[in-house]
């Protein structure tokens, strides 16, 4: 599966399963749960900041009913991401970003409705 673009030349978003790309530069994985099935050496994460994941009770609660709970989820994890924790973290990942490509990485299949876009968006 291709990356996708994230509307910023140095910002992307795959899946953590497609094949690491040169290109990728700093590979970051955003999901609290390490990928089922997938080495760690295979993966080739550079960084994951489990301060920019979603919860474990929010991914629980979005998981129940993900196409009823979409906006809310949203919602809520922007709210999650205005904790001083995440905010560091967002400071941190935003000067990367700056200096050169970031792959943000997930174990998602529908990337635009996950976390992965909502994060994107604060990358932005």
């Amino acid at each position: 599966m291709p990356q996708r673009a994230a509307a910023s030349p140095n910002l992307r978003m795959r899946r953590v399963y497609d094949e690491p790309s040169p290109d990728d530069g700093r590979r970051v994985l955003v999901d609290r749960l390490w990928p089922r099935g997938l080495a760690k050496e295979q993966a080739k994460v550079d960084d994951w900041p489990k301060d920019l994941t979603p919860s474990s009770e929010l991914r629980r609660w979005y998981h129940e009913a993900p196409d009823e709970r979409h906006a809310e989820f949203v919602t809520r994890y922007e709210a999650e991401l205005a904790a001083p924790a995440a905010q560091q973290a967002l400071h941190g990942l935003r000067a990367a970003v700056r200096q050169g490509p970031v792959t943000l990485l997930t174990a998602v299949k529908e990337i635009p409705h996950s976390h992965v876009e909502v994060l994107a968006r604060h990358l932005r």
